[in-house]
């Protein structure tokens, strides 16, 4: 519900912005699209925390579950903001240090968008900002591990006992990496690859983490949910299969279109162009 009021909020943020020619009106519904975006971005990466986490499966209170082992509850946040508590909440300090690096990599993807869609006056400083931007990614990726080593003991085991599941931290690396050269660059859509790069590796590599598991569970009463006792029957998947290729087809043929349309730079696009 938060993501989808905030989502509400970047999008009415657009259309209202215009509506009155006054400086003031315009400035409430800037900074609302700022601040929906930031909370976005930073809720999405609290998410993946908590997927990387566990949560509380079946709502197990004093050894016994409340609901079924597949269910799941999560308050706001628990009162030890602990995500080592029996029943942690979706806010925590772990969440919040995966959310702030969700926050960092996004703002450095977005920095890189600008700087290949547009010519703007502030491209050359925006470089600046994504190698500073960069170290503190680095910074909070390493605290990242310490934590999260912390949280899950077990939670790089998949990398040693699968050791073909590396190419998804590699990918991570070299975008991470990548970005330190951001300012000798040659063309503006190698600093875009490689913010893709980041955000790729790094989602990937937490789900590679936790393979075959889909969501942990913070209790021994209940399973976690996997690949497996969540999949559905083997007629269901054979239709998801047939229908999710002809999805990809049109989301593949959508995104040509986009590319074609918004080929090139767009400082002289007008809004709705």
């Amino acid at each position: 519900m938060i993501v989808l009021w905030l989502i509400i909020f970047r999008a009415i943020g657009l259309e209202f912005r215009g509506q009155f020619n006054f400086q003031m009106w315009k400035d409430i519904w800037d900074k609302s699209f700022g601040v929906s975006s930031l909370l976005l971005a930073l809720f999405f990466g609290i998410a993946l925390g908590n997927i990387v986490r566990g949560v509380n499966l079946g709502g197990v209170e004093n050894g016994v579950s409340i609901y079924e082992g597949h269910y799941f509850f999560l308050p706001l946040w628990d009162s030890s903001f602990s995500p080592l508590s029996a029943t942690p909440g979706i806010i925590d300090w772990f969440t919040i240090i995966i959310g702030l690096i969700s926050v960092v990599t996004l703002a450095i993807h977005g920095a890189n968008w600008i700087i290949l869609k547009t010519n703007s006056s502030i491209n050359d400083n925006l470089k600046n900002v994504i190698f500073k931007l960069n170290i503190a990614l680095a910074a909070l990726t390493l605290f990242s591990l310490v934590v999260w080593k912390t949280v899950n003991p077990n939670s790089l085991d998949n990398f040693a006992h699968k050791p073909y599941l590396l190419i998804f931290p590699i990918i991570y690396l070299t975008g991470l990496v990548g970005l330190f050269f951001i300012k000798k660059l040659k063309k503006d859509i190698h600093g875009f690859a490689l913010s893709t790069l980041l955000i790729l590796g790094g989602i990937t590599s937490s789900l590679a983490s936790l393979f075959p598991v889909i969501l942990p569970s913070v209790n021994s009463i209940n399973e976690p949910l996997t690949i497996y006792n969540t999949a559905s029957s083997e007629y269901g998947l054979s239709v998801a299969l047939t229908w999710g290729i002809l999805g990809f087809i049109l989301i593949f043929i959508y995104m040509i279109v986009q590319k074609r349309l918004m080929a090139g730079k767009i400082d002289k696009m007008d809004y709705g162009h």
